[in-house]
């Protein structure tokens, strides 16, 4: 399936998840809460090769809800590889990005798709929220605060908080993005690599009430440094040409 067919939504709301089983019904609730008699729109999960009950109770909510899509990894290839895997498999031309631990806010998601509609180039605009009141440990603060401001320093990427999972942006965008593996901690920069604009929005943050972090925290710095460097590369070598059609006179 394709985003350019004619019965595709408006908007693709993507998550990975990798063993969130007791989040998944909660967040499909508050997603089609927030969006329901809005806009059309469909919810792409990626269970990234879950080993606990997900893919089950994402199986059984599908029976009921029309709006929901599985996509499954067989094995766990990370984050960033289960959200390529749901843009991918998107129809809608405009992607919303969450977590799947219930941190990020669904109610802001209509807020973020808003300010997306408003630009006149939506190829080239990535809307990105902005927690302005973190609910995480400590730990978790201090590490994604030093990753941030090493990211920011180095890329000039114009994002306060490129780690916050809500994001809003167009499908053929991402896919003219270089693609590998943790690019998802590097999606304003590689916005901004294409000629595009970063707009933060303030945006709600929750605790996590179920389960505990799949992801790590530690990789929101140091298991990311190669890729920061590789990111750089990537910029020095971007080119952005104007162009115009020029037509017989």
């Amino acid at each position: 399936m394709t985003a350019s067919q004619t019965d595709a939504p408006a908007l693709a709301v993507v998550v990975p998840v990798h063993n969130e089983a007791e989040n998944i019904a909660p967040l499909v609730a508050e997603i089609r809460g927030a969006l329901n008699n809005k806009y059309s729109f469909e919810i792409v999960y990626v269970d990234d090769g879950s080993t606990d009950a997900s893919l089950q109770t994402l199986k059984d909510l599908a029976k009921e809800i029309s709006e929901l899509r599985i996509i499954h990894h067989h094995t766990c290839s990370g984050q960033s590889a289960a959200v390529m895997t749901g843009v991918r498999q998107a129809r809608a031309a405009t992607i919303a990005t969450l977590d799947g631990d219930g941190q990020n806010d669904p109610a802001d998601i209509p807020k973020l798709y808003e300010a997306f509609l408003q630009q006149p180039h939506p190829d080239a605009v990535m809307i990105a929220g902005l927690r302005a009141k973190r609910q995480d440990s400590w730990l978790k603060k201090i590490s994604s605060r030093i990753a941030n401001n090493v990211r920011a320093g180095l890329l000039r990427d114009d994002t306060q908080d490129t780690g916050c999972g809500l994001k809003v942006f167009s499908r053929n965008a991402f896919l003219e993005m270089p693609h590998f593996d943790h690019m998802h901690r590097f999606l304003p920069a590689l916005m901004k690599r294409r000629g595009g604009t970063i707009i933060s929005v303030p945006v709600n943050h929750r605790p996590r009430e179920r389960g505990q972090s799949k992801y790590g925290v530690m990789n929101r710095l140091w298991v990311g440094i190669v890729d920061l460097f590789g990111v750089m590369w990537l910029q020095r070598r971007a080119r952005n040409t104007d162009i115009t059609e020029v037509k017989p006179e």
